[in-house]
């Protein structure tokens, strides 16, 4: 990929000045790559929760156990530390989150934008507090709501923030979505437990880290282009193919979710599945698994035969579509390994990041003419 650049620009398109020194770039683009690779790791991580039967392993939430935030080892044994190790990646994951939002804004706003952000951090971590000591003596669940709370003082710092920014919204936008998404997550995540893994909860909680995959992925690419106009890159028949194709991915990974959720892989041993048929699931996840791969690489093709822009990151796509129709034959056939499963999920993730990408260069910026 090319240098970053952040050319500071108005809503209007006309150029302002904004602090962006070169050390604070490439801070940046470091942070961006991490917050990318995080999320996916993280989808790792939470996959060998459920695929190892730890989804339990910490029997209690915001603590591992009613008496104790680490899990005692002679007690859970190597599930609570599954489990537990996955809740420290969720912290790492938030860190990275917050320090990305920070710097865009420092970055393209300067100071006083930064200061305004730590303000709301400082609001909403104080009324997160008092919701807590309210809650807390009424024996309702303190900790969602104090994590709800959180969670909406971020979504107004969030708000306020993009709509005061005169420059690159769109790199405010994602980076502030990303951390939205990571305590939203958080609080999913308590819910899942308190919940005895709710098969729906624990699929919901799998899709949106996905999702969340996909915008720091979009934040990478925008981090990397110029900023101002942009027009169709492609033929109108090829943009609504590649959507038809971004339908057909969501449609198979959907039925994915819903296939894992009804197998035999649902986090713990005694927790219920769907109820739904895993044998006919898997057969209906196939189907529109055949469609997207017969669609990228129709898209491949006719992208690399008119020279469109997208056509390098589809060749990656269809290479990872394929990949994955291949581990999913392979472990229908094995009887669904635990591995092969777990592949299986991050490489769902890594081709709807992928096909992100392919999205966003079906257009180009706006040259300016003389």
């Amino acid at each position: 990929m090319p240098e970053t650049t952040i050319p500071a620009t108005s809503t209007e398109g006309r150029a302002i000045e904004a602090p962006r020194p070169a050390l604070w770039g490439r801070a940046l683009r470091i942070l961006a790559w991490l917050s990318f690779l995080s999320e996916t790791i993280i989808i790792g991580t939470g996959g060998a929760v459920r695929l190892t039967g730890s989804g339990l392993g910490c029997s209690d939430w915001p603590l591992c156990t009613p008496e104790s935030l680490v899990p005692i080892l002679e007690v859970q044994g190597i599930h609570g530390l599954i489990e537990f190790g996955n809740r420290l990646m969720t912290g790492v994951v938030g860190i990275i989150a917050l320090a990305v939002v920070l710097l865009v804004l420092h970055t393209i706003s300067g100071r006083r934008s930064l200061i305004r952000a730590l303000w709301f951090a400082l609001g909403g971590i104080v009324a997160a507090a008092v919701a807590f000591a309210i809650a807390a003596p009424l024996h309702i669940p303190a900790s969602p709501i104090a994590l709800g709370v959180l969670l909406l003082a971020v979504i107004a710092a969030a708000v306020h923030s993009v709509r005061t920014t005169p420059a690159r919204r769109d790199l405010v936008l994602l980076a502030w979505i990303t951390l939205i998404g990571v305590v939203a997550q958080a609080l999913v995540g308590g819910i899942t437990v308190l919940t005895g893994l709710n098969p729906f909860i624990v699929g919901f909680h799998y899709t949106s880290s996905l999702l969340l995959v996909c915008v720091t992925a979009a934040f990478l690419v925008r981090l990397y282009e110029a900023p101002g106009p942009r027009e169709r890159a492609v033929p109108k028949w090829f943009a609504i193919l590649t959507h038809v194709t971004g339908l057909a991915l969501a449609v198979t990974i959907i039925f994915g979710v819903l296939t894992t959720g009804s197998g035999p892989h649902s986090g713990d041993a005694d927790v219920l599945r769907h109820g739904f048929d895993a044998t006919i699931l898997a057969h209906v996840h196939s189907w529109p698994g055949y469609i997207l791969a017969a669609l990228v690489l129709t898209l491949t093709v006719s992208a690399w035969a008119l020279r469109l822009p997208p056509r390098r990151w589809l060749l990656v796509l269809v290479l990872a579509i394929l990949v994955q129709v291949g581990v999913g034959i392979w472990q229908a056939r094995e009887g669904l390994p635990p591995l092969l499963v777990g592949i299986h999920m991050v490489l769902a993730s890594l081709s709807a990041a992928t096909y992100t990408v392919v999205v966003l260069h079906l257009k180009r910026r706006v040259v300016a003419k003389d």
